[in-house]
């Protein structure tokens, strides 16, 4: 909360990037340390310390450019999966993950012990690559008709979950 940090849905943890506020130009460097935000239209969350630097803390939410200036990264290649749903009960992930199974493969529950309670997150796929990813997703859209996102998949996380 109080160190220059951020949450990113798909850049690689420990990788820094500058943020600009777009309304006021002010910037900040921070490292990515954690995923999210689980928001539509919301591409990165900032510390505490990070929106105070750029001035968003009163707004919440403000237009930002992000910039990666890590050396050597890249940010679309690696493991990427597609989140289908997020639910408060186990037994619904495990009916959703039950009906895309005939079809998808792989697919996972991942255990997320929010602030608001234990989130049950139904994961598809593991896919090389942010556009891959980014395509499967946008199938995913269309056949089943999920409001889909892309996230990485960390090493050490099989596909971000449980099974």
């Amino acid at each position: 909360m109080y160190k220059l940090t951020a949450a990113h849905r798909t850049l690689p943890f420990e990788t820094m990037v500058r943020v600009t506020n777009l309304n006021n130009d002010k910037s900040t460097v921070v490292r990515i340390t954690d995923r999210g935000p689980f928001v539509d239209n919301r591409i990165i969350d900032l510390s505490f310390a990070a929106a105070r630097e750029v001035e968003s803390v009163g707004p919440g939410v403000v237009p930002v450019r992000v910039e990666v200036i890590s050396p050597g990264v890249d940010p679309t290649s690696g493991f990427f999966t597609v989140q289908v749903g997020a639910f408060r009960e186990r037994t619904n992930a495990e009916r959703l993950r039950d009906r895309l199974s005939a079809t998808y493969s792989p697919i996972y529950i991942q255990l997320y012990d929010s602030p608001d309670g234990v989130l049950y997150r139904v994961r598809v796929g593991k896919i090389s690559g942010e556009d891959s990813a980014h395509q499967f997703s946008d199938q995913l859209r269309a056949r089943e008709g999920f409001t889909p996102f892309v996230t990485r998949l960390d090493e050490g996380t099989s596909a971000g979950g449980t099974r």
